[in-house]
């Protein structure tokens, strides 16, 4: 043991090359109640220095010495499967600072995670889609993991072996020169259904790879009062050794009863295992003071009612508010209700970005907003029940899948190999399974750029697993076919997206190291020579370029999809963060957020941009330096000429401005 000089003060930096490297213990008697880094460098008279077991050094040694492959860490030589426990093993060598005295999370065995990493058969060219789950593994067993990780992992290992055993039958079918099975590979544009008389629970439309964004379901009935109420039902999909599907939608219509004295209603709501049925939402709501709006539509259109209430009592308000009697209006409510018995209709219930909506006639009825782990990708079936005489009912718009059997072009969209010790920057986009045609857009637009093509430039997707096996297969076949997507080891729900971006930085610093890393959604047109060329003369470290909000506190409403409770963000403000559509880090913030989640030193935050303004506010207590750029032209709501990133841009929105670029070399939008 070496006794270091009594006067000796190392400064701040060599404390934390001190701790980065590990090559010491160092342990001041005094500080065993945890002292901080400052205080520490100012009062550490003696340190005891032990120096590191000489085959923990050579363990360590070896572990850097050989890289390991997505392949080889499914398919270990020795033939052993890597076990919860010995993750909590590994995660565990290491030595304890005084410099970080809070008890950190430990690591707790997750149902369902040893079954996505026991992996056979799948060769090392197809484990290329997997390169970030080994370094996953103990970021997913977190004692303060996100609320639905485990759900989503044990979800997630059920899809993995349906889709293992899926491929291993496509494999097997292929060598006996057969085609593939094509009910494997269908994801239609539509499905429809005709002059049919509804029994209870019955089953109308199956949806084989779910709902999108502007997918609509159009039902044309004849209510039957006589029968009761009708319902129409989004059904989820359901795992094998799961009860019930979960409802993601519920739409129940109430007529009047035989004597009228009823009133007629519309009530949404959901169903789950876990929680049952959620909080009806009413349409009439008479009384209720929400003025809430779902992609800025009312829940409920009271107000057409409320209207002819007002001109049929010659009731006039000067200050414009009405306050519909019930009682008095409930004959023209009856009148003015969208579903009359015996009258037919056409009802049109169509995928937002933020929920549901329904049309009845062509009037804007009702809408309702997704609710969590119930979002449009999950919806395998609809259902239609009770009174109503069906005539007709259509999906449209429904997730296509290429058949990459009739892609022309698919060398030219592939990924291009990466060659480059050090890419300039990596960019990590967030997709859902079923968003087939968002991510076609992409590689006929932006992902044409030379600096792309290349190799400066690599971008990914990054696809949490489908709940539905036919979108998993197709995803994979897509995967295999362009190169250029990174699977995650969990169903890719909104409240898990904050895991995809700690990924996105441990591809862009451990894997395809990146001077920068950029993170953007699928609905994004980024401008990447425009990126690049802003970066030039920028910090290239403690870097934060985008559109950041500097002034911003957590949602308290319940009701808020960005709710977040006092335990889990008790400040009254959150620190600088980017807007998530699109993101510029340094090399050293990545590693920073990689390293401090691989100890467990940072905080999980289901926000994914808020939680990027957090880490970076620690690197920054770090005492590290942090630049944060700002740039309005960054578009987080839409396309404004200038822009070098547009969101909310659909397949044919980002092809026609990536056609824009080409024929007027002018960032100019299609609208």
């Amino acid at each position: 043991m070496t006794i270091c000089p009594i006067n000796y003060r190392p400064p701040k930096k060599a404390v934390e090359v001190l701790i980065q490297t590990r090559r010491h213990k160092c342990r001041n008697e005094s500080s065993e109640s945890g002292l901080s880094r400052f205080e520490l460098s100012k009062r550490l008279p003696l340190f005891h220095c032990s120096v590191i077991h000489p085959s923990l050094l050579e363990h360590q040694s070896q572990k850097q010495s050989r890289k390991q492959s997505a392949y080889n860490f499914f398919n270990p030589t020795n033939g052993n499967d890597l076990k919860d426990s010995d993750t909590v093993k590994s995660s565990q060598m290491k030595l304890k600072t005084v410099l970080n005295p809070k008890k950190k999370p430990h690591l707790i065995n997750v149902e369902g995670l040893n079954d996505l990493y026991t992996l056979k058969n799948i060769s090392e060219e197809e484990s290329k889609t997997l390169l970030v789950w080994a370094h996953m593994r103990s970021l997913l067993s977190r004692s303060d993991a996100l609320p639905e990780t485990a759900q989503g992992i044990r979800e997630a290992s059920i899809a993995w072996k349906d889709l293992l055993f899926t491929i291993e039958k496509d494999k097997a079918s292929k060598v006996a020169f057969n085609s593939s099975n094509n009910e494997e590979k269908d994801c239609p544009f539509s499905v429809s259904r005709f002059n049919d008389t509804i029994s209870s629970n019955e089953s109308i439309l199956e949806l084989p790879c779910g709902l999108v964004e502007d997918s609509s379901i159009t039902v044309v009935g004849i209510p039957d009062g006589h029968r009761g109420s009708f319902q129409i039902e989004l059904v989820g999909s359901l795992l094998s050794g799961e009860g019930k599907p979960p409802i993601v939608l519920h739409y129940n219509v109430s007529l009047p009863g035989d004597k009228l004295t009823e009133e007629p209603v519309i009530l949404q709501n959901t169903w789950t295992n876990e929680f049952g049925w959620g909080k009806a939402e009413r349409c009439p709501a008479h009384g209720s003071t929400n003025t809430m709006k779902v992609d800025e539509l009312v829940l409920c259109n009271e107000q057409v009612v409320r209207s002819i209430v007002e001109e049929n009592l010659n009731v006039s308000r000067p200050n414009g508010d009405i306050v519909t009697n019930v009682s008095r209006g409930s004959v023209h409510t009856r009148a003015n209700f969208p579903f009359v018995e015996g009258n037919l209709f056409t009802a049109t219930l169509w995928v937002g970005l933020e929920g549901f909506h329904m049309t009845v006639n062509g009037r804007h009825e009702t809408s309702f907003q997704y609710r969590e782990k119930l979002e449009p990708w999950l919806v395998s079936e609809i259902r239609v029940a009770g009174g109503l005489d069906l005539l007709s009912a259509l999906a449209k718009g429904l997730p296509v899948s290429e058949d990459l059997d009739m892609v022309f072009d698919v060398e030219h969209l592939k990924a291009p190999p990466i060659s480059r010790k050090r890419l300039v920057m990596l960019v990590g986009v967030f997709s859902t399974g079923n968003n087939f045609e968002r991510r076609m857009a992409l590689r006929r637009s932006w992902m044409q750029y030379e600096a792309v093509r290349s190799g400066d430039v690599a971008i990914r997707f990054f696809i949490g697993l489908h709940k539905n096996r036919q979108v998993n297969f197709e995803l994979w076949r897509e995967a295999q076919a362009y190169g250029d997507i990174q699977l995650m080891p969990f169903v890719d729900y909104y409240s898990l997206i904050s895991l995809k971006t700690i990924a996105i930085c441990i591809l862009g610093t451990k894997i395809f190291p990146a001077k920068y890393i950029m993170k953007t959604d699928d609905d994004a047109f980024v401008r990447i020579d425009e990126v690049l060329s802003s970066l030039k003369g920028k910090a290239s470290n403690g870097l934060l370029y985008g559109l950041i909000s500097f002034e911003s506190e957590p949602h308290r409403d319940k009701d808020s999809k960005w709710y977040i409770s006092a335990e889990e963000w008790p400040h009254a403000s959150y620190p600088p963060w980017a807007h998530g559509p699109g993101y510029i880090i340094s090399r050293d913030i990545a590693k920073f957020i990689v390293h401090g989640h691989q100890e467990r030193d940072l905080k999980l935050f289901k926000l994914e941009d808020v939680a990027m303004g957090i880490w970076i506010e620690q690197f920054k207590k770090s005492g590290q330096e942090v630049h944060y750029i700002n740039d309005e032209r960054f578009r987080n709501a839409g396309c404004e000429s200038g822009y070098i990133l547009a969101h909310y841009q659909g397949p044919r929105m980002v092809l026609c401005l990536w056609e824009k670029l080409q024929k007027e070399h002018q960032p100019i939008c299609c609208e």
